[in-house]
């Protein structure tokens, strides 16, 4: 229910809780952090790799399991200037 005689920090966080039942900001650790630009590291190796093998040695894309199409997929989600 809206009050318009609320305070402008209660209607903050009636709103809050509303839109959120939880309502406390979400907390990250260094931990997870860390783990999270791993993984990301590993994927954009993984792109390249592929990007790589690709462009040299095209036979190998199938003994390694995937269709060309995969591979292009993958490789579009490099960022464009490392495409």
């Amino acid at each position: 229910m809206n009050d318009v005689f609320a305070s402008a920090p209660h209607q903050a966080v009636c709103t809050r809780t509303a839109a959120r039942p939880d309502a406390s900001p979400r907390r990250y650790t260094l931990a997870a952090l860390r783990s999270t630009i791993a993984s990301w590291r590993e994927q954009t190796h993984f792109r390249w790799e592929l990007k790589r093998i690709s462009r040299d040695d095209p036979h190998l894309i199938d003994d390694i399991g995937l269709t060309r199409r995969q591979v292009e997929e993958e490789i579009a989600k490099l960022p464009f200037w490392q495409r």
